[in-house]
């Protein structure tokens, strides 16, 4: 069968090396982007070899604030669920031609970038090594990898046009991908929590939606 070569065929980002903090990662990846659209293979490359882990945070970006791009999330959502398990697996992940090819917006992806960059600076003056065991290889690098694709299903949950629905996953993805990358389990810990903060906000948002639909079927029942 040779309907979808595409989807068949993964996609190996070419990494170039670099140690920078994520922050001045993100700012040399903003001066890079001088085209009207960029692809997430892209993206990938511009990063660098930071670690699999800076590219998941790098991707929850554009969702820190209250309301995302739309779109993104179907997108980049599938990237890091790939990326995560290729860091539960301990292997390189893989992209199909399709998702890695998807091109966006450069100046309002820009733009959203721009607006985050701030705040991952913010956050990376309060990393330091602590709870070291909490981010050690082995099963707690699997376990924390698994988090990381449930967080990712979080981010990709139909509530995008509902403030904060994709902002706490994306909070959550991001301070477990550094804290993991910089062995802070505090921070691990921190979006443990805010896994469970998504999924407490997102019971709410279903528990609402079921007693706003019973009303309305008790108003117009006879």
């Amino acid at each position: 069968m040779g309907c979808c070569p595409a989807l068949r065929q993964p996609v190996t980002p070419d990494f170039q090396d670099t140690k920078d903090p994520l922050h001045v990662t993100l700012e040399k990846m903003l001066g890079a982007i001088d085209t009207p659209t960029i692809t997430l293979r892209r993206l990938l490359e511009l990063i660098g070899e930071q670690g699999l882990l800076f590219l998941c945070a790098l991707l929850t970006i554009p969702f820190l604030l209250p309301v995302s791009i739309p779109g993104l999330s179907s997108v980049f959502g599938p990237a890091i669920i790939l990326i995560a398990a290729g860091i539960t697996a301990n292997r390189m992940p893989w992209l199909p031609r399709r998702l890695a090819r998807k091109g966006f917006d450069a100046e309002k992806l820009k733009a959203s970038l721009q607006r985050g960059l701030g705040l991952v600076a913010r956050i990376e003056r309060f990393i330091s090594p602590r709870l070291k065991a909490l981010t050690a290889s082995g099963l707690p690098a699997r376990i924390n990898g698994i988090a990381l694709i449930f967080a990712a299903l979080l981010l990709m949950a139909p509530f995008g046009f509902v403030p904060f629905s994709n902002t706490l996953p994306a909070y959550a993805i991001l301070l477990m991908s550094i804290g993991m990358s910089q062995r802070d389990g505090l921070v691990v810990i921190a979006g443990y929590l805010l896994i469970l903060a998504s999924l407490g906000y997102f019971g709410a948002l279903i528990w609402l939606a079921t007693q706003a639909g019973q009303g309305l079927f008790g108003f117009f029942s006879p």
